[in-house]
């Protein structure tokens, strides 16, 4: 959530800024300044009306020692009507700091000066492309043939049990899921972050806090009788670790990893996109989450991409790190970097990693604060980066590592699976 201050001394550079997402904050910029200008000045009157009632207060005692009754009658009565107006104020002033809080959850992040103008995907800047080029058999099958060729993934059985987008991962399909999270649960703790367990349900704070809601509920599944919604990214549950916390010097920077199942309703996803493991209702992901100063998160950001295109290196597949453009970016980020492998038997690049800083976006959302050198407190930047979701490096490790008689386990993964082939 963008802050008050921000929008108060600039909101031209708010709303010009925000054009590069392609949205129009004129008239919500507008309308938040109106609020807030009136919500100052209920506040003013009311700081008024408080020091008249405590001054007529006073005098009530020194009116009923002098004997002046009546007198000190009329003054109780007008400290009731004070405080009948007092109350009426205080409602408007409530009443008007919600509609506030309304308008300001509908202004998206404000994009970093590194993030260009743009419609949508293909506008996103290409930052590298590196990795071998994969060599395909004669007669190279996509990944959804291959999970049915090897018997590692049963799609129908998953419709069967759920619906689609709930696959059953079978054998070396289920190892090579557990070694992966492994894997990459370990690349991230090796290079210092803390793991975590979450939960994998959140409350309606936590959704809040993270700019999950009310932005994207049509997006995520809800327990309605508990108000519970499902995690569609760990970086909820872990970056919530941290709401209402100010940290003291010595705990910033945070740096943690988590697992989670995440869920994803994905309404309206259809066509050959979503074939196999393209796009899934409920999928493994492994996240990193960082909170840092806002004079070290640029670095961070960078540190992140850098370990993100590490672990993808060490499976020996080709990709390439993508700049998002302003179009393509989420409601929260300030700046996204989005990791892509190449598909060799789909010909086409799978994105398998989002790395964002939301530099004051979501703490100011989650109250996250740091004290600084002079032990005042200010907002911190968060962090996190998928490393890595399962899914669509599953489906590239298949079709990339086919051959003849089998699909070849990268070497670095063997020591988590136990085997080099499926065969």
């Amino acid at each position: 959530m963008l802050t008050l201050k921000l929008l108060r001394d600039d909101p031209q550079f708010v709303v010009n800024k925000l054009k590069i997402k392609n949205f129009d904050a004129q008239p919500i910029v507008d309308k938040v300044l109106e609020l807030d200008s009136r919500r100052r000045a209920f506040q003013t009157e009311s700081d008024s009306m408080l020091a008249a009632q405590k001054q007529k207060a006073a005098e009530i005692g020194g009116l009923m020692k002098q004997g002046l009754k009546e007198q000190a009658e009329q003054v109780k009565k007008d400290v009731a009507e004070l405080k009948s107006k007092s109350a009426e104020l205080l409602s408007s002033m409530d009443k008007t700091a919600e509609e506030l809080e309304n308008l300001l959850v509908l202004l998206p992040n404000i994009p970093c000066d590194l993030v260009k103008p743009g419609k949508g995907a293909e506008d996103n800047e290409i930052v590298k492309v590196a990795g071998p080029d994969p060599v395909l058999p004669e007669n190279a099958l996509p990944h959804w043939e291959l999970a049915k060729k090897y018997d590692i993934i049963d799609f129908d059985l998953g419709v069967k049990i759920t619906g689609a987008g709930f696959p059953v991962y079978k054998g070396k399909g289920a190892k090579l899921q557990r070694a992966l999270i492994n894997f990459f649960l370990d690349c991230n703790t090796e290079d210092g972050y803390t793991e975590i367990e979450p939960p994998v349900m959140v409350n309606k704070d936590s959704g809040f806090g993270t700019g999950q809601l009310p932005d994207k509920e049509g997006q995520m599944y809800h327990a309605t009788l508990d108000d519970f919604y499902m995690v569609p990214t760990a970086e909820v549950p872990v970056t919530n670790i941290f709401r209402d916390v100010i940290l003291a010097q010595n705990e910033i920077p945070q740096r943690l990893t988590a697992y989670t199942p995440c869920f994803r309703r994905e309404a309206g996803s259809y066509g050959k996109d979503v074939r196999g493991l393209n796009r899934l209702h409920q999928f493994d992901k492994v996240e990193i989450v960082r909170v840092e100063k806002p004079e070290d998160s640029y670095k961070a950001l960078d540190d992140m991409v850098a370990h993100v295109e590490s672990i993808v290196n060490k499976l020996g597949l080709k990709y390439r790190i993508l700049r998002l453009c302003g179009g393509d970016m989420s409601f929260t980020s300030a700046i996204t970097y989005d990791f892509e492998l190449w598909s060799a038997a789909q010909q086409r690049w799978l994105e398998i990693s989002s790395v964002s800083n939301f530099e004051t976006y979501q703490s100011n959302r989650l109250h996250l604060r740091y004290r600084d050198a002079e032990g005042k407190t200010q907002l911190a930047h968060t962090l996190n980066g998928s490393s890595l979701a399962l899914p669509r490096v599953v489906a590239a490790l298949l079709e990339n590592f086919q051959t003849a008689d089998g699909i070849v386990i990268p070497e670095a993964l063997r020591p988590y699976t136990g085997f080099d082939k499926i065969d």
